[in-house]
């Protein structure tokens, strides 16, 4: 696939999320790539506040989702019988195929229009919340959330590459500004709008709620949005199946044999083999990527770049830990601390908060200050926060639970802005859609891994839960530094 066919895919260390990551932190890099997004020949949108609101909707789905699914996972544990290891595969259920199939979500979009497939991947995501809303089983549940990322990588590449082409000029940047506004804000409700939703009508409101939300975007879109022309009859067209499937196969065997292995089955045989046929086909993934050429969904020129590697290890590293955090919190905070659904969701709100007020001024300064010291400093002081976060169990939230969350909030805001940028600045501007979507990808893989290493917190009750996440907390502190140190050393001043 040729590079311009990527420049409408959206990118993580907006962020995002969301998913089990907040949505805010991706949101940079979404906006970046909106605003590279080709334009249509019209002047802009025939109807723009209903276009834009179209596009929130869309976007909305997706990042949300995981979230509020975070403050669910005790509720469904015990509704459904599920030890942790279950309960990470209801969280990497809809993080793998998202994380694999986020590139060719986008490229399909590209060759067969993007109106039809954002409306094809609403619709898919529908009905996968409606199989999870009615799952009888945890393994139905898990299913239908595999169905359910398979959707989000349909639509969230496409809504934001239908928001870029259905503006221009300053138009586009406002419409990007107010998407990135409302995401921001509906990342700081969607867990406290999810935990009051589990406490007064059950966890299975979480994914019903999604229907009529789906149904809204599906009328708007076919109604308002421009039919684009698919691409599919030239070459640029071509999707890479092969490298989709060879990344998703070797993911799904790698996240298995991590959950397996960290869960009470330990490392055996069977997960040991899982790991290393993960390890194998993720290699054979390189190949099938080189010998690909200009049809890949993933490029291999973009690695000689060292700055661009070190980015994205770092991004691995950093959102990784976050994705711990966001998945972990608020599962001890209800089944240690006892808080509601709806209060352990209200925990959460400074991260969002924090990230959306501060993250222009941030993006200001790193201008001036060059990408390499916030990039530094951000990740040394969501080290501290998780150090902080070692002291909650037990104790107020206000003494133990906010400092830590403050903490961490402000160094993430210190460096999602220089992120983005940093990403976009280390390729060439005809591969920066490319080099962004598969940050966004990596950013979501992290959180992916994170949660299979996850299931022992997750299956511990009592105090061994407390100190499993105390452990959990040491780790991500380590994790974050080590994303610090990629930073100092493979990006430039």
């Amino acid at each position: 696939m040729k590079n311009d066919e990527f420049r409408t895919m959206p990118i993580g260390p907006d962020q995002r999320a969301r998913s089990a990551m907040s949505a805010v932190p991706h949101q940079g890099c979404d906006r970046a790539i909106a605003a590279a997004a080709p334009t249509a020949a019209s002047d802009g949108a025939d109807h723009p506040r209903i276009v834009l609101a179209t596009t929130i909707l869309a976007s909305s789905l997706a990042f949300i989702d995981g979230s509020v699914v975070n403050v669910g996972l005790p509720a469904i544990g015990r509704s459904l019988n599920a030890d942790g290891g279950v309960l990470s595969w209801i969280i990497n259920g809809y993080l793998l195929p998202l994380s694999a199939l986020l590139l060719l979500g986008g490229a399909a979009g590209d060759r067969f229009g993007r109106r039809r497939i954002l409306v094809l991947g609403v619709a898919l995501f529908a009905l996968a919340s409606a199989w999870c809303a009615l799952a009888p089983t945890a393994s139905l549940l898990v299913a239908g959330r595999i169905v359910q990322g398979a959707g989000a990588a349909l639509l969230m590449p496409n809504s934001l590459a239908i928001l870029g082409t259905h503006f221009e000029g300053e138009a586009r940047g406002r419409a990007i500004g107010i998407w990135a506004a409302v995401g921001a804000a509906a990342g700081a409700i969607g867990p406290l709008i999810g935990g009051w939703l589990v406490d007064v009508t059950g966890w299975r409101a979480i994914f019903f709620i999604n229907l009529p939300l789906a149904a809204a975007t599906i009328v708007l879109a076919l109604r308002y949005l421009r039919a684009d022309a698919p691409t599919g009859e030239t070459p640029a067209a071509t999707l890479d199946i092969a490298g989709a499937a060879t990344a998703s196969i070797g993911l799904a065997a790698l996240t298995w044999g991590l959950t397996v292995a960290t869960s009470g089955a330990g490392l055996h045989w069977q997960s040991g083999l899982g790991i290393v046929i993960g390890a194998v086909l993720m290699l054979l993934f390189l190949r099938v990527e080189q010998r690909a050429g200009d049809s890949a969904m993933l490029p291999l020129s973009l690695f000689r770049s060292h700055s661009f590697s070190g980015l994205n290890l770092m991004t691995f590293l950093l959102y990784g830990a976050l994705g711990a955090l966001l998945l972990v919190l608020p599962f001890v905070l209800i089944e240690y601390d006892h808080y509601s659904a709806s209060e352990a969701g209200a925990a959460l709100l400074p991260l969002p908060v924090v990230i959306a007020l501060a993250s222009s001024t941030m993006g200001r300064l790193a201008g001036k200050l060059g990408a390499r010291l916030p990039l530094t400093a951000g990740p040394i002081i969501v080290a501290a926060g998780f150090m902080l976060a070692m002291r909650i169990g037990g104790g107020s939230y206000w003494t133990t639970t906010l400092p830590a969350m403050l903490v961490i909030a402000i160094g993430m805001a210190v460096a999602v802005a220089p992120l983005t940028t940093a990403v976009l600045s280390s390729v060439d501007a005809a591969h920066s859609g490319v080099a962004s979507g598969f940050n966004s990808a990596v950013a979501r893989a992290g959180g992916l891994f994170t949660t299979a290493l996850l299931a022992a917190v997750l299956g511990a009750q009592g105090a061994a839960l407390l100190d499993a996440f105390h452990v959990a907390a040491l780790a991500c502190a380590v994790t974050a530094l080590a994303s610090a140190g990629c930073a100092w050393r493979w990006i430039s001043a």
